[in-house]
């Protein structure tokens, strides 16, 4: 490994790691510059099996055993190795996680191409917690959802912290960006899928009764905390599902209410004669 002792906190490689308390910076930078942040060997690990390409990698030196194998095959790759008062001092924060990686953002796949074979997938609306955002993605990994769409102004998968929050997940699930509704609706609709939206409204199903016969193919549609779906959303929806809730509750937190939809709505062994 080319491993780099700090002891310049301006020196070359260093930048990307400098200031990642600082989101409005991070979110502006990371899909600018191509990069986003692995925090943690297990996340690391994930991305390389990704086969997502590291940049750099920084950490304790303790460390340095448990990173050594992961990067035999990247050996032109600098290692930047410091003391925690250091690396707290760079990112401002402290590195109990013992490593951080640099990664060069994979391409995003054609939003076609995901739909081709999927069954089950949910769309992301402009949801802009990055905890909501992990979250989400780890309830998809879980319980066997095919893809993940996000809107144009939802948070990005790949900010450290939801790429965290994920256990990493986020780096194994099939995701990309959508094109706004006009252009999306018809992309979900030419691969054969229903709109569910899932929202409060009169006229909505409860997911009892859409999950008892759901159609072969299922979009569910998650939106924003506070103000949920937009009227866009809700009007491109070819279902409004609903969760039914007791005790005056109602509703969930989004990544909640994903993973009982997911559950709910899970793809069978056997398709639907919907």
């Amino acid at each position: 490994m080319l491993v780099h002792r700090i002891d310049d906190l301006e020196a070359d490689g260093l930048a990307d790691y400098s200031r990642l308390t600082d989101v409005a910076l991070r979110r502006v930078t990371e899909p600018a510059g191509g990069l986003y942040i692995a925090e943690s060997t297990k996340v690391i690990t994930r991305a390389l099996a990704a086969g997502h390409r590291p940049r750099s990698v920084l950490l304790q030196e303790q460390w340095l055993p448990d990173v050594e194998p992961l990067l035999a095959a990247y050996p032109d790759v600098p290692v930047f190795v410091g003391e925690p008062a250091v690396l707290e001092q760079l990112t401002g924060y402290h590195l109990h996680r013992g490593a951080l990686a640099a990664m060069h953002r994979p391409e995003l796949p054609d939003p076609a191409d995901l739909l081709r074979d999927a069954r089950r997938v949910v769309v992301l609306e402009d949801i802009v917690d990055h905890t909501n955002v992990g979250a989400i993605f780890r309830a998809v990994a879980g319980l066997g959802a095919d893809a993940v769409l996000v809107t144009p102004r939802c948070a990005d998968p790949l900010y450290r912290r939801s790429v965290r929050v994920s256990m990493g997940t986020v780096l194994q699930v099939p995701w990309t960006r959508l094109p706004e509704w006009d252009a999306a609706v018809p992309l979900l609709h030419d691969a054969g899928f229903d709109i569910a939206a899932l929202a409060l409204a009169d006229d909505a199903v409860t997911l009892d009764d859409y999950a008892a016969d759901p159609p072969e193919r299922v979009a569910m549609v998650f939106g924003a905390e506070g103000d949920g779906l937009s009227r866009k959303a809700l009007a491109s929806a070819d279902t409004v599902v609903t969760i039914p809730m007791l005790h005056g509750v109602d509703s969930l937190n989004v990544a909640s209410a994903s993973a009982v939809a997911l559950w709910a709505l899970r793809a069978r062994s056997q398709p639907s004669h919907r």
